[in-house]
């Protein structure tokens, strides 16, 4: 379905240029038609429009592509610049066929060659691009529960900000990759009504979002989360963990917005009266990602970077993970809210070819 909406897309495209146009040279032709897929908002199955920075590349050639990779790499000193260029500007499935055409040409696995001619950041960043989204988020997860302690703020990030439809997949991958039950992990590692909410999530029984609006489905929402919480002494933690798993997204912003109607404050401001630690953290999420997810991404990124020394490990996750779903609306609201664009800001704060790559995914200064 994806290649037949691309397809009439640039279909649709061809129609709008001239025949002198598409006459012309094929340089000029191809440059056109990259400048129009790096327009392009594409649509994921489950409905969902995305906002790539990261698009296929017009002209590619996974040959060629494993050439240049394999020169980079045997160069002395290694072609740090190359590698980047060529892998941070092509799509996974690209990427995917990049090592396909390598280890044909080079008779070994182009992962391994790129971990054993890369370090530090810029290799967390490359070997990030070599996973599927869904693999780079299961890995990620894993990497949060595994061994002693755990990381609550990035398992946070991934859970709570994942749609439905993701998270099926990365349960799915997850077992793939692990051949253990992601719910059941994520459970053995967390406790409480922190556990409990995580646990919800993953479980994956949101509704799907409907053309018909429930007014007083809604409204009895509403008033269930005001009941459960200010109003009350204390907190009903379950009704919020069941109202906030398993309601759509459109319904949830609804109820948000009918919950102003009884309670003096608003659903964050609740939250942050109600609970707190982890709980609040998750809760917060939830709801900042139901109202606009771009802007909590965007906002996440600023925290990143706020201080002398960005945290890289929350930078390069975000910009791994969303530079084929949604990075350029994320850039868009960085810019609103921010006032200084992605772009000026992972200049100022990264360096070297750490930034180099983080430039190139973010493809583009607002």
């Amino acid at each position: 379905s994806f290649v037949l909406g691309l397809h009439k897309l640039i279909v649709k495209f061809i129609q709008t240029v001239s025949w002198k146009e598409l006459a012309g040279c094929v340089k000029s032709k191809m440059s056109l038609v990259s400048e129009f897929l790096g327009q392009l908002t594409l649509t994921l199955g489950g409905g969902e429009t995305t906002y790539p920075t990261v698009v296929p590349e017009p002209n590619f050639d996974p040959d060629k592509d494993a050439a240049r990779i394999e020169t980079a790499i045997k160069t002395k000193g290694v072609d740090e610049h190359t590698i980047i260029d060529v892998l941070t500007k092509r799509t996974y499935n690209q990427r995917r066929e990049i090592a396909f055409a390598y280890e044909r040409r080079a008779k070994k696995d182009m992962i391994t060659a790129l971990k054993a001619a890369l370090s530090g950041s810029l290799e967390t960043v490359i070997l990030g691009l070599m996973k599927s989204t869904s693999q780079y988020d299961a890995t990620e997860i894993k990497a949060s529960i595994k061994g002693l302690g755990t990381d609550e703020e990035s398992l946070i990030e991934i859970l709570c900000s994942r749609s439905n439809a993701e998270l099926l997949e990365i349960k799915k991958v997850y077992k793939e990759l692990f051949k253990k039950d992601l719910e059941k992990d994520v459970g053995g590692d967390t406790s409480g009504d922190f556990g409990k909410l995580l646990q919800a999530l993953v479980s994956t029984k949101r509704d799907e979002p409907s053309s018909v609006v429930d007014y007083q489905k809604i409204d009895e929402d509403a008033r269930a989360l005001y009941d459960a919480g200010v109003k009350r002494k204390g907190t009903d933690v379950k009704t919020w963990i069941s109202i906030m798993s398993q309601r759509s997204v459109p319904h949830l912003q609804k109820v948000f917005d009918r919950y102003k109607s009884y309670s003096p404050y608003d659903m964050q401001e609740s939250i942050r009266k109600e609970v707190k630690g982890d709980l609040e953290k998750s809760f917060l999420t939830l709801v900042q990602c139901f109202e606009n997810k771009q802007l909590y991404f965007a906002n996440r990124l600023q925290d990143a970077m706020k201080s002398k020394g960005a945290k890289e490990k929350v930078l390069t996750r975000i910009m791994v993970s969303r530079c084929e779903v949604d990075l350029k609306k994320i850039r868009q609201e960085f810019k609103t809210h921010h006032g200084k664009s992605l772009h000026q800001t992972i200049n100022e704060h990264t360096k070297g070819d750490y930034q180099k790559a983080l430039l190139s995914l973010c493809a583009g200064d607002d």
